[in-house]
């Protein structure tokens, strides 16, 4: 039986995506190798949602040819997509597989020539396409399994790549991801989280169309697991039909990422974010209002071209008057083949760096604030597989993403348990089982 080894970098997408070739390549006879063991074959699938994700998935690939020696060495995802040429021509990769054919990895590895120059399968991703179906059924240890329910972004933000590297939005269609909800459900799942790269147009392709609030109540009145989770979602998109159900419903996750980028209207002007801070401000409010336990995530993106002070200032004190629960920093990096890629008037590495800083800090303040809102209260975590190396206590999430340090046996990973939250050590959350009392 030959071994293989799959690296991935980024988004739950491609997190996904690779427990889908996982679980393909097991059904044909391959062994997911063990760690720190050679492997016959190793797959990266990788990231370019920023220069460093590109960078670090270089530097992946790269380790992965000195660690695995005489490995087949197969390199797909989002930056193969958009810069085959940069693993093609990259000694010891022998294959260069673009987003539209991860499907197709098993067959392609028995089609390869040893002896060549790589093998590169890309495909332009511009033109309408169905969705790309990659079932799994497998999770391993994961205790809160990601479910890919849309693809594509027809965005284009002047910072972006991910339209490029991913095509035009597509949906799964309700019928299926019903079944697969269900599925995870009677494999003793007690959460989901749905997924995609812009899950807030899902059903817009579709015939009928429907969209995401709908799906969210269908699943909300079946049997299905108990705890749904949404990924990343664009504050445009966050109807009031979708923040209707996360109000009303018990099995939704009051818990929401919503990408900000710059708190400055000139900054998201030229980003060609379509909305104003003003509308971000008044959303976020109008969500706190309705679900006043709900933990906001927000992504920012310093340093994008033009960003004076000032507009800097703006970011920093609209998020400082959020009632936010958590930040997400990047500092910008220029991507080609997109709009800011011309954009002049660049900021100083040494300035983006300082404002990443000062932003972090504000968002560290953010957490431990509303970490401390809930000291005291008792919620449902769900204990995960693995349990924190630091120490040696039961790792666990509660609805609202908090997550929870808690003694106790390995009996209870991956159980709900009634747990009352007590204090909180270095911005870590601590907790007391209650399920014994």
């Amino acid at each position: 039986m030959k071994s293989f080894t799959i690296t991935t970098l980024g988004c739950k997408v491609n997190r996904y995506e690779s427990e889908a070739i996982s679980e393909q390549l097991q059904n044909r006879g391959w062994r997911l190798t063990d760690k720190g063991a050679v492997a016959d074959l190793c797959i990266i699938n990788t990231c370019t949602v920023t220069g460093k994700a590109a960078m670090q998935s270089r530097q992946a690939t790269r380790k992965v040819i000195r660690n695995h020696p005489g490995a087949f060495v197969m390199v797909t995802g989002c930056y193969a997509q958009i810069a085959p040429e940069v693993f093609s021509s990259m000694p010891g990769v022998h294959c260069v597989v673009g987003n539209a054919f991860k499907d197709q990895i098993p067959r392609l590895i028995s089609r390869h020539k040893d002896h060549g120059p790589a093998m590169t399968l890309i495909e332009d991703l511009s033109a309408p396409r169905p969705f790309q179906d990659l079932p799994v059924t497998r999770f391993g240890n994961r205790t809160r399994p990601f479910l890919k329910i849309q693809d594509g972004c027809d965005a284009f933000c002047a910072y972006c790549i991910i339209p490029h590297a991913r095509g035009r939005s597509r949906s799964l269609t309700p019928k299926i991801v019903m079944e697969r909800t269900g599925s995870l459900k009677e494999r003793g799942y007690a959460e989901a989280v749905l997924c995609g790269i812009n899950i807030g147009r899902y059903g817009q392709d579709l015939t009928p169309t429907t969209s995401l609030g709908r799906l969210m109540e269908l699943i909300d009145t079946r049997q299905g697991v108990k705890r749904l989770r949404l990924s990343s979602i664009e504050p445009t998109e966050l109807s009031e039909e979708i923040i209707g159900q996360l109000a009303s419903s018990r099995r939704i996750c009051p818990h929401l990422h919503i990408p900000l980028q710059s708190g400055d209207d000139e900054v998201l002007k030229s980003m060609n974010r379509t909305y104003n801070s003003q509308f971000y401000r008044d959303m976020v409010h109008h969500i706190i209002n309705l679900v006043p336990d709900v933990s906001i995530g927000v992504d920012v993106l310093v340093g994008f071209p033009g960003e004076t002070e000032r507009a800097f200032e703006n970011t920093c004190r609209l998020i400082e008057r959020l009632p936010i629960a958590y930040l997400h920093v990047f500092p910008f990096s220029m991507q080609r083949q997109t709009a800011a890629a011309a954009f002049r008037d660049p900021v100083l590495p040494e300035a983006i760096k300082k404002r990443c800083q000062h932003v972090r800090s504000i968002g560290e303040a953010k957490r431990r604030k509303f970490y401390e809102k809930f000291i005291g209260s008792i919620f449902e975590v769900l204990i995960e597989g693995q349990r924190d190396r630091a120490t040696g206590h039961l790792k666990g999430l509660t609805k609202n993403y908090i997550p929870v340090l808690v003694e106790g046996d390995d009996e209870l990973m991956h159980q709900v348990v009634q747990t009352r939250l007590t204090r909180i050590e270095h911005c870590k959350v601590f907790g007391e089982s209650l399920s014994d009392q």
